[in-house]
Order: C-alpha cells, then sequence, then structure tokens
C-alpha cells in the first residue's frame, strides 16, 4: 500500500510530490488518514534548516499539527477505535513523519478526538498554539480567575488562543497587537494595547495603574520578551515560549518577579510526557465545545499541490490567522 506525501530532499528546497509506503502503526500506535496538516512559523523554519533545536533528518515529511481520521490501531491502543476523528500535534520535527501526507502512524497518546463542532480545518489549526498556551498558562503560570493578564502579540497564532484560554479561565487579559487587529483583540474579550502607540511604562499606568499585569504571555521573544519583564507587577510571573536571546533580568530581579519557559516541541523530540498533550488536546476539545475556543484562520485554502504558497503565506507576512493545507 502506497500515499502521497510532500517530500523535502533539499533544506530550503522545493517540496516534492512523492509515492511513499503507506506507514502500520506499531504498539501504541494508530494510523491516521490525515484530511489536514496545520503549518507554523516553526515548519517554515524547519524547511530552512534553520531551526536548531527541532532537527529534522533529510529527507523529510513536514507538518507538526494534524486533524484525521482513525484508519487502524495498532497493538495495545484502547482509547481510539476506527472512524474516530482525532487531532494532535504529531511530527514534523526529529525525524517523526509530518502531516504533509495522506496517512501518518502516530502515538496515540498525543492524539485527542476532535472537537465536533470545528472543522477538520480549523481543528487542525489549534495543536501546537493550544499546547503552547496551556503549558504556559495553566501548568506554568497557574493562571486564577480575576487576575490581570497581558498576551503579547494577542492577533497571533500563539497569542489569539492564549488570549481566549485565559479568558476561559476568568483572568482579566489585555493584549499587545498592531492596528490592524486591534478590533480582532477586542472580540475575543481582551483589552487591545496598541504596542507600537504606547511604551510600556504608558499602557502598565493606564491599565492597571502602574501596578504592572499579574501574568505577562509573551509569543514574541527579543525585545517583547524584555518588554514583558517591565510589564509585569511585584511577585507577578511571566511565561515565554521564544526565550531564546539573551536578556536582562534586572527588571525581573527588582519586581521578585520569576520567568518560565515553555518547550512544546519536548515530548515530540525525547518521547516524554506525551500523555499530558494528549490531556490538554482533551481540554481544548471541551473548551471548543463550549464555544470559548474559536481558531482564527487565514481564508485562503491550500491542498498538497498548492502547498508552496502556504508556506509563502507565512514567510512573506501576509496570512492573517492560521495556515491550513487540506490533504485530498
Amino acid at each position: 500500500m502506497s500515499m502521497h506525501a510532500l517530500v523535502l530532499n533539499r533544506y530550503q528546497g522545493p517540496l516534492e510530490l512523492t509515492e511513499l509506503s503507506r506507514p502500520r502503526p506499531s504498539q501504541g500506535q494508530v494510523l491516521v488518514r490525515i484530511a489536514a496538516s496545520g503549518l507554523n512559523p516553526l515548519d517554515t523554519k524547519i524547511r530552512a534548516g534553520t531551526a536548531e533545536h527541532a532537527k529534522h533528518p533529510l529527507p523529510l515529511v513536514l507538518g507538526i499539527d494534524t486533524a484525521g481520521v482513525v484508519e487502524a490501531v495498532g497493538p495495545g491502543v484502547s482509547t481510539f477505535k476506527v472512524g474516530d476523528e482525532v487531532y494532535g500535534m504529531t511530527g514534523g520535527v526529529g525525524g517523526i513523519q509530518g502531516s504533509l501526507a495522506q496517512y501518518a502512524a502516530v502515538d496515540a497518546d498525543l492524539l485527542a478526538l476532535k472537537p465536533a463542532n470545528l472543522s477538520m480545518r480549523e481543528a487542525a489549526a489549534l495543536p501546537l498554539a493550544f499546547i503552547t498556551a496551556y503549558a504556559g498558562i495553566v501548568d506554568r503560570a497557574r493562571l486564577q480567575a480575576g487576575q490581570t493578564v497581558l498576551v503579547q502579540g494577542g492577533a497571533g497564532g500563539v497569542g489569539h488562543v492564549a488570549v481566549q484560554l485565559a479568558r476561559a479561565i476568568g483572568a482579566q487579559v489585555f493584549a499587545t497587537a498592531s492596528t490592524r487587529d486591534l478590533d480582532f483583540v477586542a472580540n475575543l474579550g481582551a483589552t487591545p494595547i496598541d504596542h507600537r502607540a504606547h511604551t510600556v511604562e504608558q499602557y502598565v499606568a493606564t491599565s492597571t495603574d502602574g501596578k504592572g499585569f499579574e501574568l505577562v504571555v509573551d509569543t514574541v521573544g527579543g525585545a517583547t520578551l524584555d518588554a514583558s519583564f517591565a510589564a509585569v507587577r511585584h511577585f507577578g510571573h511571566v511565561v515565554s515560549a521564544l526565550g531564546w536571546g539573551t536578556h536582562a533580568l534586572a527588571p525581573l530581579s527588582f519586581r521578585e518577579a520569576s520567568y518560565s519557559g515553555v518547550f512544546t516541541l519536548y515530548p515530540l523530540l525525547t518521547g516524554e510526557h506525551r500523555a499530558h498533550h494528549g490531556a490538554m488536546l482533551r481540554e481544548a476539545t471541551r473548551l471548543a465545545e463550549a464555544g470559548k475556543l474559536v481558531p482564527r484562520l487565514d481564508p485562503r485554502r491550500f491542498d498538497l499541490g498548492s502547498a508552496e504558497l502556504a508556506y509563502d503565506a507565512i514567510t512573506s507576512g501576509t496570512a492573517r490567522g492560521k495556515v491550513v493545507v487540506e490533504i485530498a
């Protein structure tokens, strides 16, 4: 049995439609017939060979996020059955086949049942973004109802999910965004902050009476993470999934605040704690089915034949929402 997949044979090279052997599920795996592959900025870095923390040896099949239907169940799996609609952050790094293919053998621990009220395309947009947001907001910061939260980059892929998750917990949410996205952030239930029109000191003064935010969620990195250290309140917490650079910790120290990093890929790369990814996505399903979590999708439609254009949408900065490739 064979399948079609997009294969990258050299970094920064073309995605070549290739016929491969269809995988078979081994112990603890299910075979997923893929309906949609969610793309992330990280996918473009892996393709370029610049993601040192996400090594993916050539030749490779990209695609970290997946939504599809269980086609077969491997030994030792009792949580899913043939025909189940599932989604997850399932591969595309560390030598694990990604989702730009018709089928993938997936560790069942990484999957959850797809929200019944979301399409496959919508579901494929959620896994990496939700897992990153949840790991920071719930696992690291243990956000409580009534606390003040600033999401840096509230209209982005992780940011707009972080806003919705914090709102669902009952926090008072603020979010930075560019001028074009202020209304979108407001419609999510956050107080929008135009970060280009206001300094950190200005929006801390107007939003928190100068006290700072109890939790700052950084989804941008670089100078924005430095700004986050200046925006957190005394004894507050800053969490970031992009803390790769060199940063001065003095502003954080003077506030007696704490910092946590999130490395979303760790379970995929090491095999550890994978069941927690599935558990987090079950919470995403609950929130989505309750109407509290809705992914923002780029309106353009892509398939395996136009996946190059999907990558261009991310690298060119023209994407307005998550980019998803539908697998025919």
